[in-house]
């Protein structure tokens, strides 16, 4: 499963789940220094950071942009 971090509200992140679907879920269960944007893979009560996953997304979203914005 993965899940992307849509946005935290005071101790609860909100994930974007496999692009179908929300979950709440307590801060205290992901990994230490998450914040919004990060991709995790697993599952409620074993999530893990993908910071690759995250880089590769970034990358790709950067690379869009400058597409579009291309004089």
């Amino acid at each position: 499963m993965q899940a992307i971090i849509d946005r935290i509200e005071g101790n609860i992140a909100v994930l974007e789940v496999d692009g179908t679907r929300f979950m709440d879920v307590p801060l205290a269960e992901l990994p230490a220094g998450c914040g919004k944007g990060d991709v995790l893979r697993g599952m409620p009560g074993a999530w893990a950071k993908d910071d690759a996953e995250k880089a590769a997304r970034l990358k790709l979203n950067a690379d869009l942009m400058a597409k579009l914005f291309k004089h």
